[in-house]
């Protein structure tokens, strides 16, 4: 084989290697986004890529890429770096996994100039199209990590002052609160930036997150962990783009189709009732425990159930498979907030040992 003959032959190789390596990967990804964090939208997009990269290639005829394949000849297949056999958990292989996957088709696009130029512009597409969607399942892994272990979510008001404010919810998450959210219709918009903006600054040091209530504006001027809207405020997908990437996006539901919308929506948690008659919000029906058994089988997103929960009524949440709650007034009106925090958390966490023994 001569110089000529033996450098083409070793293009193809690199394709055929770039190519099973980015196809590879790309299932590796599809993967994780459809079993670990099961987000439907996410994992359409992923397939749609994995399939517009097996459209670039069918510019490269098959035979050849067989052809130039020799496993056995291939110097690199002994070659290991210390961090190629460990990964932490799922999350790292996919993160491995785009690695990969870019640099991969970094070489089709490069070396696949060489047999056609309009190839290497097709795998030009998939590599920018790439690096959209694998910063997006980087960025909702690291929001559904940041809910993982959350089960106990509290809504306050703004209290008689924010000195007051500050004190109670100080006082929530020393107790156990995994998040807080403050909500209180009675504030003008200034007040209400006021008393968020001090809500975040008390949180902040602790593990408890901070949703503000219906306005993703104030949540995103005063750094607020998150945001959590109603049926009737903005749609999610328009409160995503105004708290951008970071924050987590919380969506009430009433009923299966809301469930289902907020998932395709893009909602980080969904809160799921009324479940019972509430002192502090008025309803006009109640879902009940049987909503929140059809939602536990609708979605894996983290749910929360919502509407007069208190430690009378906490089994039959749990019951109807749910171990995660959202409480205001059996909390904020009992005469120790701080106590009926921890007991309420004592019997989630206790309802969880059991549910994963």
């Amino acid at each position: 084989m001569d110089g000529k003959e033996s450098t083409a032959s070793g293009v193809w190789r690199i394709l055929d290697a770039s190519l099973n390596r980015a196809s590879e990967g790309l299932r590796t990804i599809e993967e994780y986004a459809r079993f670990v964090l099961g987000d439907p939208q996410l994992s359409e997009q992923l397939k749609q890529l994995r399939h517009q990269t097996a459209t670039a290639a069918e510019g490269l005829p098959r035979s050849q890429l067989l052809a130039a394949r020799d496993t056995p000849g291939d110097v690199g297949t002994a070659i290991e770096t210390p961090t190629e056999t460990e990964r932490v958990d799922a999350l790292a292989v996919a993160i491995a996994a785009a690695a990969r996957v870019q640099q991969s088709l970094r070489c089709l696009e490069e070396y696949g100039k060489i047999v056609d130029s309009g190839i290497g512009r097709a795998f030009e597409a998939c590599r920018y199209r790439s690096y959209t969607l694998f910063a997006t399942l980087e960025q909702l892994s690291q929001r559904r990590d940041r809910l993982a272990d959350c089960q106990l979510y509290v809504l306050v008001d703004g209290g008689d002052s924010i000195e007051a404010m500050t004190a109670t919810i100080a006082e929530l998450a020393e107790a156990g609160a995994d998040l807080i959210q403050l909500r209180d219709k009675r504030l003008n918009d200034r007040e209400l930036y006021e008393h968020a903006a001090a809500a975040a600054a008390t949180l902040r040091p602790s593990r408890c997150l901070f949703i503000v209530n219906d306005r993703p504006d104030i949540a995103a001027a005063v750094h607020a962990d998150g945001v959590h809207v109603g049926q009737d405020e903005l749609p999610a997908t328009v409160v995503r783009q105004i708290i951008g990437p970071e924050r987590l996006l919380g969506v009430s539901t009433h009923c299966v189709a809301q469930v289902e919308q907020a998932v395709s929506d893009g909602a980080d948690y969904i809160g799921c009732g009324p479940t019972f008659p509430s002192g502090t919000k008025s309803f006009e029906a109640f879902p009940g425990t049987d909503f929140l058994r059809d939602a536990a089988l609708t979605t894996t997103l983290p749910a929360f159930a919502i509407g007069g929960i208190g430690v009378e009524n906490l089994e039959h949440v749990l019951d109807a498979g749910f171990s995660r709650v959202a409480v205001a007034g059996a909390i904020t009106r009992s005469e120790s907030p701080a106590a009926m925090v921890a007991e309420l958390k004592q019997r989630l966490l206790r309802q969880d040992e059991a549910t994963n023994r």
